[in-house]
């Protein structure tokens, strides 16, 4: 069993090592797809330790994207060493601050915006949390949108350009790396980075999901009065997720700055986070393989289907918008794998368990039935002893 799982992974490695060499021969715009893809499973998986592990419903999750974006793009760009005069004397060549910094940077700041989002909702849940949490995200893009006065900080609506390209140990992801007569892309080398640390989330979010911090999130999920009844620390639980799953997202921010070398509010607009919430939702919630498959089709699905709603434009004479058609065209698949797929294309095997065990009874099964737990299968001699109400 070990040596088959052993080959899965091997012939998995090659294939991902193998993709953006092959899709680069049919042009550079296949492996742009496949690179926001990577960068929507990074958001996808954060969302998940707060949606999917702790059960917080977030619609404000863009705003950790945007905060690492801006974090990336200020550090990166001439726009403070132009407008602040002090910056400049102490950094006369620009900022450049290299990856190692950013990526902890954007880390930890997304993690503190992640734990003061949570520390004013630890009370609500279900609708008034979202409704919350996604006044929150448009707080930061609103912010995002007027800090350009009195103190020009983010440019507002006209956004931050001339970014600079990830760079570590003299390889710069901006430019094509050429090995002999082969050479790389730039979208292929942003391709590996992303992966490696879409394989790290992944890594980290397994170890989260097995350990007790993990197990004391999903009994918040399942029932947060039993998990405190039990001596769970929900105040302190939730905020972890809430700051876990802000960092993840910070740090995606910050690659998708580096990768697109400009940002602006528009990026962030709450259709984003809607769109990602979708993706934990149509690919399992709570499930790592389900969210990174639902979050690789939502992302690549409407770049796909550019190739579909152009020629149905040219049918029509352009009376049918091609965007309009694509976003018709993802509704009605989100519509009809809910309809077949309630629990998602992927779903969780442990995740509803409890729900089956409704009233003390598995279905089929009478309360007496064996297999079914009871209080006299949990203390030997409970049914033979007395009950008393004395110590």
């Amino acid at each position: 069993m070990k040596s088959k799982n052993l080959i899965v992974f091997l012939i998995a490695a090659v294939l991902l090592l193998a993709l953006p060499l092959v899709l680069q021969t049919q042009g550079n715009a296949w492996v742009r797809i496949v690179d926001i893809a990577l960068l929507y499973v990074l958001l996808a998986l954060g969302l998940n330790i707060v949606v999917g592990y702790a059960g917080l419903l977030d619609l404000g999750y863009v705003a950790f994207f945007a905060i690492g974006a801006y974090l990336y793009a200020l550090l990166g760009s001439p726009h403070l060493t132009e407008t602040f005069p002090a910056i400049k004397a102490m950094f006369p060549n620009g900022l450049h601050a290299p990856l190692l910094i950013v990526i902890p940077l954007a880390f930890v700041l997304a993690g503190i915006f992640g734990v003061l989002l949570g520390a004013p909702t630890l009370r609500l849940r279900g609708d008034y949390l979202a409704i919350v949490t996604l006044g929150f995200g448009e707080i930061i893009r609103v912010f995002l949108n007027t800090l350009d006065h009195p103190v020009n900080i983010t440019n507002g609506p006209k956004g931050l350009d001339a970014i600079d390209s990830v760079h570590f140990w003299g390889l710069n992801l901006g430019r094509p790396l050429k090995l002999g007569d082969y050479t790389i892309s730039s979208v292929s080398l942003y391709y590996y980075l992303f992966l490696a640390l879409v394989i790290v989330t992944v890594i980290v979010s397994h170890r989260l999901q097995l350990s007790r911090v993990g197990r004391a999130w999903m009994a918040i999920r399942e029932d947060e009065i039993a998990a405190k009844a039990m001596g769970i620390n929900t105040r302190n639980m939730k905020l972890l997720a809430f700051g876990m799953g802000a960092s993840f997202g910070g740090v995606s921010g910050a690659m998708f700055a580096a990768f697109q070398s400009f940002v602006s509010p528009e990026s962030f607009s709450l259709m984003e986070s809607v769109m990602i919430v979708a993706m934990v939702v149509l690919g399992g919630i709570g499930h790592l393989p389900g969210v990174i498959l639902g979050a690789v089709l939502l992302a690549a699905l409407p770049e796909v289907l550019r190739y579909v709603a152009g020629p149905l434009q040219s049918m029509t004479d352009g009376r049918l918008d091609a965007s309009i058609l694509r976003q018709l065209f993802i509704a009605l698949a989100m519509i009809v794998i809910m309809l077949v797929r309630p629990r998602g294309l992927w779903p969780s095997p442990e995740h509803g368990k409890s729900l089956q065990r409704k009233g003390g009874a598995t279905p089929g099964k009478p309360l007496d039935a064996p297999g079914v737990d009871s209080p006299a299968d949990e203390v030997p001699g409970a049914a033979s002893r007395p009950m008393s109400i004395n110590p």
